[in-house]
């Protein structure tokens, strides 16, 4: 008997439900699709951080992943016929795409009689499991939180004790694809795949979780564990990083541990909201004033809006596909109540590049900024790009790094190249407007659009 393993965001071999009930007493065949509509839309650091990771699960597996291009609907049902498979064991998926998606994919096997076998997901509760007593949702994390940790998670899945891997040939296409998005990134990633997650995993448990909460906060440092990409792809589960870190004490485990478990909120307020994906999650906004400014949006983009911090954000988006996250809401924040934008618009430049970019956690957190999401009085927290800057790029060696025009200027005078004599003589822009202006207009809109 042969099953079929669909792998999507669950790119490893170990701690892996569906992998082992793919493999309880039957051949495995994996399978990855590449699907133009999630391709098309990504850049070229989202590509070459996939290529990356599937060149390493495919040798995780034995050089037996098949790979094949074009609609999941068609390639899913003909690979499963081809394999002779009498089911298909998936990580459950809980993206508005993502199941819709795999709804159509389970009506097509089960009219060829193709088993549909659905066994964990990228979460360690998956949504929505997660209720109050009254057996609702949550759409305030503290709350949330305090029930997800309540709730608990099941331990990592053991390996299957004999996994039989069967080699179906790769489309070509797909190893063209492979070849030309590693070759398209000009930029350096990360090491890609799961013995690369673990290994950084292991590395910030040892040198930065005791420091994570100060730590996460600076620009210059490398405090941040760098596991969201991996966590996008599933190289590494959430499962395997809260096991190891139960027992831990100290403010840093404790820290992140949250923020997995704001990894995980979002998803649930995804999976009950699917429609806050490109819209106000709260409508009490719903009459703000926005602009659209075609030449502005551009020089957020590329980086030369004069703010020293956000451009050095930007152009980190850009050049390496992963920004800081306090640079994130910087930048977000700059966006929305700076320039006045609304924040789909910034919501879709993240995931075209951020190779972490996770549709849950990036727009829910562009309305946590934005003043329309989940946060309840979030508006009047405007970031002071300058303030910012200084408190947490003390010695400017974050702005240096990735705007060169300013590494003539010594220490925190690169973020303020206005107060140097020669700030501005390798080009780079002056501010193109007044913060302190801007935030006045965006509480007056903000006051407006509340009736007040």
């Amino acid at each position: 008997m042969t099953n079929l393993l669909w792998l999507r965001r669950d790119l490893r071999r170990h701690d892996h439900p569906a992998l082992g009930a793919a493999a309880d007493g039957a051949d495995v065949v994996a399978l990855f699709v590449l699907d133009p509509v999630l391709l098309n839309g990504a850049g070229a650091a989202r590509q070459a951080w996939l290529a990356a990771t599937l060149r390493a699960c495919d040798e995780a597996y034995e050089g037996r992943l098949v790979l094949r291009v074009g609609d999941p609907r068609q390639v899913v049902p003909e690979v499963a016929a081809e394999a002779s498979a009498s089911a298909v064991h998936v990580t459950a998926e809980t993206t508005p795409f993502g199941r819709r998606r795999d709804a159509a994919v389970r009506r097509q096997l089960s009219q060829r009689g193709v088993a549909w076998v659905e066994t964990g997901s990228p979460y360690a509760v998956t949504p929505p499991r997660v209720v109050n007593r009254q057996g609702d949702g949550y759409r305030v994390f503290t709350p949330f939180q305090r029930a997800w940790q309540d709730h608990g998670w099941r331990a990592p899945a053991a390996d299957p004790p004999r996994l039989r891997l069967r080699r179906l040939e790769s489309h070509p296409d797909a190893r063209q694809w492979l070849d030309a998005a590693t070759a398209g990134y000009p930029g350096a990633l990360q090491a890609a795949g799961e013995q690369a997650a673990l290994q950084r995993w292991e590395e910030f448990l040892e040198n930065d979780l005791a420091d994570y909460v100060t730590g996460q906060n600076r620009f210059d440092l490398d405090g941040t564990s760098r596991l969201s990409p991996h966590l996008k792809l599933g190289t590494i589960h959430p499962r395997t990083l809260l096991h190891d870190l139960a027992g831990r004490r100290g403010k840093g485990a404790q820290k992140f541990t949250a923020e997995l478990c704001w990894r995980e909120f979002y998803a649930d307020v995804l999976w009950r909201q699917p429609a806050s994906l490109w819209q106000d999650l709260r409508p009490e906004l719903s009459t703000m004033a926005y602009q659209q400014d075609a030449e502005k949006l551009q020089r957020w983009r590329e980086g030369r809006t004069g703010f020293p911090v956000v451009d050095a954000g930007m152009r980190q988006l850009l050049e390496c596909g992963w920004m800081h996250n306090r640079a994130r809401m910087l930048t977000a924040s700059f966006l929305c109540k700076d320039l006045h934008q609304w924040w789909p618009v910034g919501a879709r430049h993240f995931l075209d590049h951020l190779i972490d970019g996770d549709v849950a956690s990036n727009n829910h957190g562009w309305q946590w900024v934005a003043g329309t999401g989940t946060d309840a009085a979030p508006y009047f927290r405007v970031f002071n790009p300058i303030s910012q800057g200084l408190r947490f790029d003390p010695d400017g060696d974050y702005v240096r790094r990735y705007v060169p025009e300013l590494r003539h200027l010594p220490g925190a005078a690169a973020h303020q190249p206005w107060d140097a004599a020669d700030g501005y003589r390798h080009g780079y822009p002056e501010p193109m407007v007044d913060h302190a202006t801007e935030r006045r207009e965006a509480l007056a809109r903000y006051q407006a659009a509340r009736g007040r």
